[in-house]
């Protein structure tokens, strides 16, 4: 079983100190992943502070920034002012504007699902203009095919990458280093350390406060127009777990959600289908929107599955993804409940490029199966 948190000495703050200190101590080139938002600033904040305090080496250090294009006006800001301070400590910073591929939910009408950041045939409605400083191709790229999480390691391959990736983001992450505290080799094969891996929202928060450290406004605007404080992500606005920040985008930032609809004609999606099966949403709003839900998920997975799968899944992602969901499917069939047929359904429709909510259903049928057996021993030892 998963656990976020072992109970310990050690305050969370001091112990990724110390993680940090003990990637640097390998003498081995370290990539620190910066993306602008709050989770990466905190990890910038104590690596900085440790090169300040001469317990690193900042030589050894190479901060990476993978421009993702559309992206807040304020990102870029906040990026810059660390981009400077890195240099002037003696780290290196690489800023890349590179043509890497993202699944886009927003195409899931069309054969097109990707967007592709810097598009050199797109380059009158870019989102944002590079600066001019940016890196913008290599000679290890595969333009317009590889994501960043394929090409990066290709270029960090000689040391080790540090990011601020924390298990309270999602079941699926928590999941995932689990397994690697367990001894299980790494999805992508990378030597990817998590320094922050066991803070808590709260933590972040706090730290930020009591550090007295800026932030990107956007975080307030999207608090003041009402997003969950949990929900607080800022990242490019296309893919399945990032587009939320499209539904209000127009309220706090007009400028920029035109700019996007330039790019991204689909974006206006999101605004107005939000509430819906579309974006996997369970509102209460969606609820009072379709009325009584009275479909048949298994019969209706069954025949986009089973039967008629060609019409449903006429692209090599959709295909590949309806494959894993077809494996579960047939193997959970029997132990599923109705809601778990839902989930695969609304998994399907929505889009699940990195199979995040094939997983998390996986682990929620048979944590449910494995507590009704027990429970069903338990009657038969007390009947017997």
């Amino acid at each position: 079983m998963a656990v976020k948190r072992v109970p310990s000495d050690m305050d969370v703050v001091t112990a990724a100190r110390q993680r940090i200190k003990n990637v640097f101590s390998n003498g081995v080139p370290v990539y620190l992943s910066f993306s602008g938002g709050k989770d990466s600033i905190v990890l910038a904040d104590l690596v900085y502070k440790l090169i300040q305090a001469g317990e690193i080496d900042a030589s050894l250090l190479t901060v990476l920034f993978i421009d993702e294009e559309a992206i807040f006006d304020c990102i870029e800001a906040t990026t810059k002012m660390w981009r400077k301070r890195f240099l002037l400590a003696g780290a290196k910073f690489q800023w890349w504007c590179i043509e890497v591929k993202h699944f886009s939910c927003l195409n899931e009408l069309s054969s097109d699902e990707t967007f592709v950041c810097w598009d050199r045939r797109k380059r009158d409605v870019w989102v944002r203009q590079p600066p001019p400083f940016a890196i913008r191709n290599h000679p290890q790229l595969r333009p317009r095919v590889d994501n960043y999480q394929s090409f990066l390691p290709r270029v960090t391959g000689d040391g080790i990458m540090i990011t601020g990736v924390r298990a309270a983001e999602s079941i699926q992450r928590l999941q995932y280093m689990a397994a690697l505290n367990m001894g299980a080799k790494g999805i992508t094969g990378t030597n990817t350390i998590y320094p922050i891996y066991d803070w808590r929202t709260t933590d972040v928060w706090l730290y930020l406060r009591d550090q007295r450290m800026e932030v990107p406004e956007v975080y307030l605007q999207m608090y003041q127009v009402g997003v969950n404080r949990n929900q607080l992500r800022v990242s490019q606005f296309f893919s399945v777990d990032t587009v939320p920040v499209l539904v209000h985008l127009g309220e706090y930032d007009p400028n920029l959600m035109e700019r996007v609809l330039r790019r991204e004609p689909n974006a206006y999606l999101a605004v107005m289908y939000w509430d819906s099966e579309m974006f996997h949403r369970t509102t209460k709003k969606r609820r009072e929107l379709e009325g009584e839900d009275k479909k048949d998920y298994r019969a209706l997975l069954k025949d986009m599955l089973l039967i008629h799968p060609g019409d449903f899944f006429n692209t090599p992602h959709k295909k590949d993804v309806a494959k894993q969901y077809r494996k579960l499917f047939i193997r959970m069939d029997g132990m599923a409940r109705p809601r778990d047929y839902r989930k695969m359904y609304e998994g399907l429709v929505a889009g699940d490029p990195k199979l995040r909510t094939l997983r998390a259903i996986y682990q929620d049928i048979s944590c449910a199966y494995a507590a009704y057996a027990k429970n069903f021993r338990k009657g038969g030892e007390a009947n017997g």
